[in-house]
């Protein structure tokens, strides 16, 4: 391989000498939170950055001309000859037929399983059975339900210690029957029956998509996605997410961003508490690569299983995230094959749980070795493995996905500007026909990144424009303390100042005849939301009238609130209007309008 100055530093760090000289050189590159981010640069990129001080205090590795040149010396040394190595063949390993010997009674394993379950419950089946070589990858696993004229096929997986599970959301009242088939043959043809009861008190089922660019639960009930983000919650310190469940209960959210694999990145440099796969056979207790992608870790996934049903019970959707590239495991970059066993088995255990959504992944375009390809193939894996068609879509950072794939329920949107983004929320309708979340608009908080610094009122500004247009803005939070804990990231307690407006809109939209908002017909310098000749938000944002002149439909008398969004207030006027009036505004901003029309 040539080596040249505009070199990526990710295949730098493949030549095992240049990693070297590069640690020798810059530990705090190799060691830096932003690694991932690194990879992608040109070393040159890298080296103009360690030659210059960004103040008297810092130190620049590199701002000696000699030692600069020495340092480029023997990084070209060390490819001198050198030749990545191949990639080694990929040895997908199929469930094996002949995984017990012929002289095995079929259906001979034992079975447990309960004689009824409630309607979008979880109905699990547990089988005792073989255990020897790997039953991970060797034994498939699968039952087909069965309910008047519908069959549904539900994978099973294996739990460790020779356990089996299949799990199961029904979805119709009932008597159901269902047969097991496996390539194991003690657990082939196994079967049972169960009724399905009426659905616990408050479940209303899994929420998907409703008039086109909103959503509800499976019986008809309005679903609200009021959103927050805490990628690595539940890899912390169990007192740490014990304080996480406290802190939303009552919070409004309704949904949270999450991550399945833990996180590496600033203000998130620790281990979390378990790992989602066994380690190694020879891996060393330190060796943080070392993974055996062939057989995930139980106890990773039982803990995930049992927070994700506590946010259940607090009428929380858990978004779950499938992959990222903030790593320093090695999670990002599993093989093809590895990606979709660990999908097939997410998907496989958690399809049941009513409050999933899927997330393909957190800025997929910054996961370089995945392509456009890697993504479909993955969520064709995510669909042929959850047959209750959980919502699911995929999180950009510099570049949209193309959210018209057949797949994509929902537009999951980060930022496309430093200041302009749920403004864009009606044209992103417009532009896919699907519902906007905008689950990354910035991050209220206090560090140096501009990502996460942005007031709470302008937080809460960014929930309105983006409300006012028909989409549904996400919320974050990235304010310093002395633990070491942001909300964004660890979860633990929130701070900041824009939660409680954000669930003061949230009342307003449920409020609305339709539970919704739909962009209205508007002005040129201030957008109108709501349900046509119904119900209306109007939005004034940064402006700060202290007077406005309406003309609005004289058919129809509305009763007008004057809405103050940050200090919450609702100053209803004491006559109803019609046609075209004038309303005294405070003359401030963050001010909406509300008409609401009477009922005559």
């Amino acid at each position: 391989m040539v080596f040249e100055q505009s070199t990526l530093l990710s295949a730098v760090l493949d030549n095992a000498a240049a990693r070297n000289v590069v640690q020798r050189y810059l530990p705090g590159v190799i060691n830096s939170p932003l690694g991932f981010q690194l990879k992608a640069l040109p070393l040159s990129r890298i080296v103009e950055r360690e030659s210059v001080a960004v103040s008297a205090w810092d130190k620049a590795p590199l701002a000696d001309e000699t030692v600069r040149n020495n340092f480029w010396r023997e990084v070209s040394s060390a490819f001198d000859g050198w030749q990545p190595a191949p990639p080694l063949p990929e040895v997908v390993q199929a469930p094996s037929w002949d995984y017990e010997k012929s002289s095995v009674v079929a259906a001979s394993a034992t079975l447990q399983a309960p004689v009824s379950a409630a309607r979008w419950g979880i109905y699990e089946i547990r089988i005792d059975g073989p255990s020897h070589g790997n039953p991970f990858l060797e034994v498939d696993l699968w039952a087909d339900f069965s309910h008047d004229e519908e069959t549904i096929r539900m994978g099973g997986f294996y739990d460790g210690a020779g356990v089996y599970l299949i799990r199961f959301m029904p979805e119709h009242e009932g008597q159901w029957s269902f047969v097991v088939g496996s390539s194991a043959r003690s657990l082939n043809g196994l079967g049972g029956s169960f009724d399905c009861l009426p659905p616990a008190s408050g479940v209303h089922g899994p929420v998907r998509v409703k008039d086109g660019f909103h959503f509800a639960h499976a019986d008809g009930t309005p679903y609200l996605p009021i959103g927050t983000t805490a990628y690595a919650w539940t890899h912390q310190d169990y007192a740490v997410q014990d304080r996480t469940l406290e802190t939303l209960e009552g919070s409004g959210f309704t949904k949270i961003r999450m991550a399945v694999f833990p996180k590496a990145y600033m203000f998130n440099t620790n281990e979390p508490v378990l790992y989602p796969f066994s380690r190694k056979a020879d891996m060393d207790d330190q060796d943080l690569t070392g993974w055996d992608y062939k057989q995930p870790n139980p106890d990773f996934f039982h803990h995930l299983e049992r927070q994700i049903l506590r946010l259940g019970q607090l009428g929380i959707e858990a978004d779950l995230i499938l992959f990222h590239a903030y790593d320093r495991w090695g999670f990002s970059t599993m093989t093809p094959a590895s990606d979709d066993m660990f999908v097939r088995y997410v998907v496989r255990r958690l399809a049941a749980f009513r409050n999933v959504w899927w997330s393909m992944a957190n800025e997929y375009d910054l996961l370089y070795s995945k392509s456009e390809d890697d993504w479909e193939r993955l969520a064709k894996v995510v669909s042929d493995n959850d047959p209750f068609s959980h919502l699911n879509s995929i999180h950009n950072c510099l570049t949209f996905y193309d959210y018209h794939r057949p797949w994509v329920t929902h537009c999951s949107i980060q930022r496309i500007d430093v200041y302009r983004t749920s403004e864009n929320t009606d044209d992103w309708r417009k532009q896919w026909g699907k519902p906007v979340v905008i689950d990354e608009c910035a991050y209220e908080g206090n560090i140096d990144q501009g990502w996460g610094n942005i007031s709470g009122q302008e937080m809460t500004r960014r929930f309105w424009e983006g409300a006012v247009r028909g989409g549904y803005v996400g919320h974050g939070e990235t304010y310093t303390n002395n633990r070491d804990e942001l909300w964004w990231s660890k979860g633990g307690n929130l701070v900041g100042s824009s939660p409680a407006r954000i669930a003061f809109l949230a009342e307003l939209i449920r409020q609305s005849p339709t539970g919704q908002i739909d962009p209205q017909e508007s002005d040129w310098d201030v957008p109108y939301g709501g349900v046509k000749d119904q119900y209306y938000l109007v939005y004034f944002g940064l402006s700060q009238p202290s007077y406005r002149k309406f003309s609005i439909d004289p058919a129809i008398a509305y009763d007008v609130d004057i809405v103050d969004t940050w200090a919450m207030t609702i100053d209803t006027q004491p006559e109803p209007v019609r046609g075209s009036f004038q309303l005294e505004l405070p003359g401030k901003p963050y001010i909406a309008v509300r008409l609401r029309a009477r009922s005559e």
